[in-house]
């Protein structure tokens, strides 16, 4: 069984005008076309059982009618492996009973993204979504760390999520991006006795860019099987979820770093699909 727990598409109509600014921005490639079909299709190639769709509501209009198209597409592709999150918006008013819609249509988690949504994760309106969202049993995924496409912008660093844990105690807690992209080791200090959920999305092997970019080869490195192992040591295969932030990695070579890993095959199943499958209930 494989899952992959970070995934993103776009409406057919403005994926390839997405994919392609936000390729610029990245100064990245990408691996799929951005839409529903290309992500089937890459799953099907890399044999991935399930993905998980997180959609971001980059401003509050749009809250109501992802969730909306999101229990749509539910409905629709489960049998095709498609699971997809619902999301909220800090500055959305009616957040608790938004957060009830989603849970009642079956939706088991939302996505937030505290850079793209300009709003710093332990800050008030983050903190009453996720108390709301907890008290439903709702998984909830952040981004965590530095943003490639924000430069030097903090949002959610690892010292927010220990803020956000240490105020609500435990819940249902995804750090994606190996808990904080490009900050990892204050992931390692600060965040090493917390009982959360770490993704393996965009965090290994090196970032792939496009050929117009002017990458420093230092830039491009991500964790190494070495580094990764320090973070199986300090949080367990138990807890960490494979992830590809699709399109943005090649899900096979995201597949094989953690299959080419000095782990038992209990830890390296545990990590591709078992652990999901235990949180999503699949």
């Amino acid at each position: 069984m494989i899952i992959d727990m970070h995934t993103h598409i776009f409406p057919d109509e403005i994926s390839a005008a997405v994919i392609d600014k936000l390729s610029h921005v990245s100064r990245t490639l990408a691996f799929t076309d951005g839409t529903l079909n290309g992500l089937k299709k890459s799953m099907d190639a890399a044999q991935i059982n399930y993905s998980v769709i997180l959609p971001v509501a980059t401003n509050t209009k749009q809250v109501e009618k992802i969730n909306s198209a999101s229990a749509a597409l539910n409905e629709k592709n489960f049998s095709d492996g498609i699971i997809s999150f619902g999301c909220i918006h800090p500055d959305f008013t009616n957040y608790r009973e938004e957060l009830s819609r989603v849970k009642n249509y079956g939706l088991k988690g939302i996505k937030i993204h505290p850079v793209y949504q300009d709003t710093s994760l332990d800050d008030t309106k983050y903190m009453r979504i996720l108390d709301r969202a907890a008290e439903l049993d709702l998984i909830v995924v952040t981004h965590t760390g530095l943003d490639i496409g924000f430069p030097g912008v903090v949002r959610c660093s690892p010292q927010m999520a220990k803020n956000v844990i240490d105020t609500l105690g435990e819940f249902k807690f995804i750090l994606a991006h190996m808990g904080g992209w490009k900050n990892w080791s204050e992931v390692l200090t600060l965040l090493a006795s917390k009982k959360i959920y770490l993704d393996t999305s965009f965090s290994t092997g090196k970032i792939i860019p496009r050929s117009d970019s002017r990458w420093q080869e230092e830039d491009l490195k991500l964790l190494d099987a070495a580094q990764f192992m320090t973070f199986i040591k300090v949080f367990g295969a138990d807890k960490i979820l494979f992830g590809t932030d699709s399109p943005w990695t090649s899900p096979k070579v995201s597949i094989e770093f953690i299959k080419n890993l000095p782990l038992s095959n209990d830890d390296k199943n545990k990590i591709l699909g078992g652990n999901a499958q235990r949180l999503l209930k699949v």
